[in-house]
């Protein structure tokens, strides 16, 4: 399995940017696919996540700026965020959850930074 994340990269406060994450490989089905973040010296954090059921979940720090959609037909989330503030400077992962024939696998992305200016 691959994911390929593009994005990223320094902003000022009140700018955009948009991640996407492409996954790819021995996928049988996807679960879950999203993003978390972390910040330094902090745990990883959800930011969004999409479901199989189109469900999607967001960290209340990010509800009303940042969006995930996605491309069912190509693996693909992305992540548009808006308003970025200077703590949502970080490392950002895709996730993926999936399905490799009966099993249920999680699987990160390298991560890519976003750094929020003030």
């Amino acid at each position: 399995v691959q994911l390929q994340a593009s994005g990223g990269g320094l902003v000022q406060a009140g700018g955009s940017l948009r991640l996407s994450c492409a996954a790819s490989g021995s996928i049988f089905s996807i679960k879950a696919m999203g993003w978390y973040r972390q910040h330094p010296g902090s745990q990883r954090e959800l930011v969004a996540v999409f479901t199989r059921d189109g469900t999607t979940n967001y960290a209340d720090s990010v509800k009303g700026r940042f969006t995930i959609t996605r491309d069912s037909a190509k693996n693909t989330v992305y992540l548009q965020m808006s308003s970025l503030k200077p703590e949502d400077t970080g490392v950002y992962y895709c996730y993926l959850n999936y399905y490799y024939t009966f099993e249920l696998r999680d699987y990160w992305g390298q991560g890519t930074q976003v750094t929020v200016s003030s």
